[in-house]
């Protein structure tokens, strides 16, 4: 049988040099544990045969580009190196010219959000963003949500403010330590809690079945990190509903995320809400026409929105990519 393991910081080392000692097939670690247990002479991967990396942008993101260089100057040379990243900015295609040889190159094109997932936004003022929240957190079709916001401290409010109000919610932030984001992960899997608020540390590499709504309280700081972030739901050929709430100061965010995906994200309006009055004239001086992206004036639909938040048929589609943390593999 092929035996494995988990390596990861903010948990004590000790039970994770007892694992090694087992000589494990497998071992799937975040760099800055692994380089630390390689360093201390607990983790020995002279027979490595297998190398790979997952997530490749994000980890550069977090800044474990010095650590992922630092352990690949200790392995074996006369090995296998796989590395899959969701998008290659410039810094990674340089680690894949030196860490891969003739390397065979598979690319998905489709950067547009899966078929099952029906997204859209919704303009509205910074001040109203909570309001919109509750209306949508009480709706029928509601089961559980992953509420994205910009920062660890709005993300610890937003939850806090929600559990004040009635809802089982947790937050799930870079502050908290490992024992607390597996107990609010543990909590959202279980059902103890139907609300996860995160930052982007959730945006990749969580899977949790039957998420129903994606809310984006904030727009993320990329346009890439759209589908990944709305990839949380319409998960298994599950239908999901994603919203993201748009102000005045999104406008740049938005276009340039349908240029990323092909196609205009659809707009929607609830009753007693109007749209950010600063997005709507940032639209018309930049159109110069007197319409917001394509939306009739004077009327209460936008680009064919709906003004009662209703599902419709979504249009999008693209491939799926496996996720998760860097890994190797060595022989016993």
């Amino acid at each position: 049988d092929v035996t494995g393991m988990t390596i990861y910081g903010g948990v004590s080392m000790g039970n994770q040099i007892s694992s090694l000692r087992r000589r494990p097939d497998v071992i799937v670690g975040c760099p800055g544990r692994v380089l630390d247990l390689m360093q201390q002479g607990h983790l020995k991967l002279n027979s490595l045969d297998t190398l790979i990396l997952d997530e490749a942008d994000h980890m550069f993101d977090m800044g474990f580009l010095p650590d992922i260089k630092k352990i690949l100057s200790r392995l074996p040379k006369n090995r296998q190196n796989l590395l899959f990243s969701a998008t290659m900015p410039k810094d990674i295609r340089h680690l894949a010219t030196d860490l891969l040889s003739d390397p065979h190159v598979v690319e998905l094109a489709d950067k547009a959000p899966v078929s099952t997932i029906d997204h859209a936004l919704y303009r509205i003022p910074e001040k109203r963003k909570r309001d919109l929240l509750h209306v949508i957190l009480d709706r029928d079709d509601f089961d559980s949500a992953i509420i994205f916001t910009r920062t660890k401290h709005r993300a610890k409010r937003l939850a806090d403010q929600l559990s004040k109000a009635g809802h089982r919610s947790a937050a799930l932030q870079g502050n908290m330590s490992q024992s607390q984001r597996d107990r609010a992960m543990r909590g959202f899997r279980e059902r103890t809690f139907d609300i996860l608020v995160a930052t982007d540390i959730a945006a990749r590499g969580l899977d949790v079945e039957k998420v129903s709504h994606v809310i984006n309280f904030d727009v993320p700081n990329t346009p890439e990190a759209y589908t990944h972030r709305i990839g949380r739901t319409g998960r298994s050929e599950r239908e999901g509903i994603a919203f993201t709430f748009v102000t005045g100061e999104d406008i740049g965010w938005v276009r340039a995320t349908e240029r990323m995906i092909g196609s205009k994200i659809e707009r929607r309006r609830e009753e007693g809400f109007e749209p950010d009055q600063e997005a709507r004239s940032s639209s018309r001086s930049k159109n110069g026409n007197g319409r917001s992206n394509g939306s009739r004036s004077g009327s209460s639909r936008s680009n064919g929105s709906r003004s009662n938040g209703s599902r419709s048929k979504p249009k999008n589609s693209s491939s799926r990519k496996s996720r998760g943390q860097s890994s190797s593999r060595s022989r016993r």
